[in-house]
């Protein structure tokens, strides 16, 4: 494998994804649709939960994007990954471990209690992955995706990591009851 260049996302960025988007759409990721202004929303308040993998002749390989949430005062405090995506050429090296790796490191700088993730429960390729990478599942969120084209509305797993700061590991304890969307914090 070409080792990447990892580096923050900058503005410049926002203009690249465009069409890089626009392939994922025809691969069925969603990430292409969130638009613009939310890349830039997250840009401006999560700058460094936003990298960018880089290959040697400027292709760009994949990216990552998060955001710090929660309360510290209920040990809610965490990273969250909002989007993980890997250009099909470049799956299956290590790029998307070593994206969640970095993302992971900085919710430790910021002293966050777990990272968490929302993955489709259909995803299994995406579960397996996360699950070798130390993630479980907390709870299953009922009917979290919405669907299109009539089909049906797709539930979700939140994943969750504890990090050194929940030295007893209650963040990842599981939830024994399904929860609605709705009921997420």
């Amino acid at each position: 494998m070409c080792l990447p260049h990892l580096y923050p996302f900058i503005c410049q960025w926002t203009f690249r994804l465009l069409p890089y988007l626009g392939y994922y759409k025809q691969c069925y990721s969603e990430h292409w649709d969130y638009g613009i202004p939310f890349y830039l929303q997250y840009l401006a308040h999560w700058p460094e939960y936003f990298i960018v993998a880089e290959a040697p002749g400027g292709e760009l390989m994949g990216y990552i994007m998060g955001k710090a949430e929660g309360s510290v005062a209920r040990e809610e405090w965490h990273g969250h990954v909002t989007a993980l995506s890997v250009a099909p050429e470049f799956r299956r090296l290590g790029l998307a471990a070593k994206l969640m790796e970095l993302l992971e490191e900085i919710s430790e700088r910021k002293g966050g209690f777990f990272v968490d993730l929302f993955v489709r429960v259909s995803n299994q390729v995406a579960v397996n992955m996360y699950k070798q990478l130390g993630y479980s599942v907390y709870r299953t969120v009922i009917e979290y995706y919405s669907a299109s084209n009539g089909e049906p509305d797709e539930d979700a797993y939140d994943m969750r990591k504890a990090l050194s700061r929940d030295t007893e590991k209650k963040s990842i304890i599981p939830l024994p009851h399904p929860v609605r969307p709705e009921d997420i914090e």
